[in-house]
């Protein structure tokens, strides 16, 4: 991943930002399905076609992520459990127009998405455009006129199967309606908040009893402390805020890697001049190899292979050094890979924070994606903030904002976590502040998604 961003970080931004929009607009001009969009929801515009979704990461027993829950936006959902069929419906297909028109099996690779539809709608033709092999899907439940018989819903359940979509269901042990539906399950969706030894057990046994294929999925988890326990009770799947939370990390310290870069960037920012930055660089061989093997691969215009440090700093430049250097912080003592979705989360947040300052200078564009991507470095890096940041010599601005949630980047960072949230309150008040269309917010927060899962590479 980090060679694709240093390839992006060397040049061409703004070009393949521009490049993936027209390639984005030519897919999917003569194919978007039309008339998705309820009477009285807001149209959605062409180019804005994922402002609606909302997404939570989805992790694994490794910690890493395995895929992504993929919902409308609150508002939307309310108006689904309000709704009738017929609006309901309407929902649940612009839901599955979104995702078709991410292109979502491209961009997860061999990740998953995970959905809730309708029970009535899961014979629907629309599901015919989403990629069998990335999608889970769980029904809920319809207690309206048209809804399924259990037999039908079973069948429709079966029918996906056959199809390569997954199957999950609601935890059988609290809602005893969809029990049957075990031996077809891949997935059996618990809810931390409801969970305890007592029925964490239960459920396990009629699992491990009646569904020994399916895996369990727990959403809402508030903390560590929360997954290590969904963890012991057999969850191969988990959600929920624990992946960003701030811990007590007050015993822990930088890792010598980390610590190895931060000198650098120490050094950097004091204005060494290129032979000293060199010799430190050559006394980590490691990254000695990992700068030339990058540089050579992003400044693809040279006529000459670059085998020199020095050589390599004066292409690159300190700017582009900096950024490097300040993502490579954010992986460098992670071998497990372990902190990929806090760091996932980061990138995203940078990202889009980039892409809404598109028409401002370039030195307030990267130094907004400096402040998206280190809001979380100490999440990332699993020390006390102050430690985390203290060697890096941040300029005023991006520290005010990550530490006091104060200054010029502030209501920046604040409309970028909110649109990781998907809270359609404070996403319009923080992009009031900024000056820009709640849409617009959400449309870059997503486009800022897709560009993480492009750089990660569909194995990453």
């Amino acid at each position: 991943m980090l060679g694709k961003l240093f390839a992006w970080l060397f040049g061409g931004r703004g070009k393949a930002r521009a490049s993936a929009s027209q390639k984005e607009a030519s897919r999917h001009a003569a194919t978007a399905p039309a008339g998705l969009v309820p009477a009285d929801e807001p149209a959605v515009a062409d180019d804005q076609g994922v402002a609606l979704l909302c997404r939570e990461p989805i992790l694994g027993r490794d910690r890493k992520v395995v895929g992504y829950h993929f919902k409308l936006r609150e508002g939307s959902r309310r108006k689904a459990r309000s709704a009738s069929r017929v609006t309901g419906h309407l929902l649940a297909e612009l839901l599955v127009m979104n995702l078709v028109r991410s292109d979502i099996g491209h961009l997860l690779g061999h990740r998953l998405a995970f959905i809730d539809l309708p029970d009535s709608f899961l014979e629907h033709p629309a599901l015919s455009a989403l990629p069998p092999k990335n999608m889970v899907v769980m029904p809920t439940r319809t207690v309206r006129e048209g809804a399924p018989t259990l037999e039908q819903l079973q069948a429709a359940l079966a029918g996906l199967r056959r199809k390569g979509f997954r199957v999950a269901i609601p935890d059988p042990a609290t809602d005893a309606y969809f029990r049957p539906l075990l031996p077809i399950a891949d997935v059996v969706v618990l809810h931390a908040p409801a969970l305890d030894v007592a029925s964490g057990l239960k459920t396990s046994g009629l699992v491990v009893a009646s569904a020994p294929q399916a895996r369990l999925l727990v959403r809402g988890v508030p903390s560590l402390e929360d997954f290590r326990f969904c963890f012991k009770l057999g969850a191969h799947f988990f959600q929920g805020p624990f992946i960003t939370r701030r811990e007590d990390w007050s015993e822990r310290n930088l890792g010598p890697n980390t610590l190895r870069i931060a000198q650098l960037i120490g050094r950097l920012r004091a204005g060494a001049e290129i032979q000293e930055l060199a010799q430190l660089l050559k006394q980590d061989a490691a990254l000695s190899v990992r700068m030339l093997r990058y540089i050579n691969a992003a400044a693809n215009g040279l006529q000459e292979q670059v085998s020199s440090i020095e050589r390599a700093l004066m292409l690159l430049g300190r700017d582009p050094l900096y950024r490097w250097l300040a993502l490579l912080v954010c992986s460098s003592d992670d071998e497990s890979g372990q902190n990929s979705a806090a760091l996932e989360n980061a990138l995203v947040r940078a990202r889009s924070m980039e892409i809404l300052a598109s028409g401002r200078p370039q030195p307030e564009q990267d130094a907004l994606f400096l402040t998206g991507l280190l809001s979380l470095i100490d999440v990332v890096l699993q020390v006390p903030l102050e430690r985390a940041l203290g060697p890096l010599v941040l300029a005023p601005e991006i520290e005010e904002a990550i530490r006091d949630n104060d200054g010029p980047f502030a209501s920046r960072l604040a409309l970028a976590i909110a649109c990781e949230a998907a809270d359609p309150d404070a996403i319009e008040s923080a992009a009031g502040q900024c000056g820009v269309a709640p849409r617009e917010a959400t449309a870059a927060h997503f486009e800022a998604l897709s560009w993480v899962l492009e750089i990660q590479g569909r194995n990453g």
